[in-house]
C-alpha cells in the first residue's frame, strides 16, 4: 500500500505520520507533503484559538519564499522524525490550496490512503482558518484517516 500523509508541521501532524508508519509494512511506502500556499497559516502555539482576537493576533500572511522555506523545513523534521523510528520516507512539496492539491496528487500519484492529522480547533476558530481534516474527508476521493 501507498500512504500519504499531509503535514503542516503540527503535533497533530507527527501523530499522524507515526500512524502511517505503524500501518506501513515492509513492501508499503509512506510520502510526506506539505502544501506551500502562502496566503495565510495560524501561529502562536497549540491551544485552540477561542475568539477572533486571538485569531488575529495568531494569523500571519507569508511570502511565496518564506512559505517554501518553511515547507522544506517540516518536510525535513518529518524525514528525521521518521528515521529516528528507523524508517525511510519520501516527501515532496506542493503548490497550491491543500484541500485542492493534496487529492489531486494523490490520485495522479496512485495513493491508496491519505492520513492527515486533526488539530481540534473550535467551530469558530475552523470558520476562520479552516480544516484541512474535515475538507480532506468531504473532497478527496480516496479514503482519509484522520488522526486526533
Amino acid at each position: 500500500m501507498k500512504f500519504l500523509v499531509a503535514t503542516d508541521g503540527s503535533e497533530k501532524s507527527r501523530a499522524a505520520l507515526d500512524y502511517a508508519l505503524d500501518l506501513a509494512g515492509g513492501g508499503d511506502t509512506v510520502t510526506v507533503v506539505h502544501a506551500v500556499d502562502p496566503d495565510v497559516y495560524s501561529e502562536g502555539g497549540s491551544e485552540p484559538i477561542t475568539d477572533l482576537s486571538d485569531a488575529d493576533e495568531r494569523l500571519l500572511v507569508e511570502t511565496v519564499e518564506d512559505a517554501e522555506r518553511r515547507g522544506s523545513d517540516i518536510l525535513e523534521e518529518a524525514t528525521a522524525h521518521a528515521a529516528d523510528r528507523g524508517a525511510e520516507v519520501e516527501t515532496d512539496l506542493l503548490y497550491g490550496a491543500p484541500l485542492q492539491v493534496v487529492p489531486e496528487y494523490a490520485s495522479r500519484e496512485g495513493f491508496d490512503t491519505i492520513v492527515v492529522g486533526h488539530r481540534g480547533l473550535t467551530e469558530r476558530a475552523e470558520r476562520v482558518v479552516g480544516s484541512v481534516a474535515k475538507g480532506l474527508v468531504s473532497r478527496s476521493p480516496l479514503p482519509v484517516v484522520v488522526v486526533p
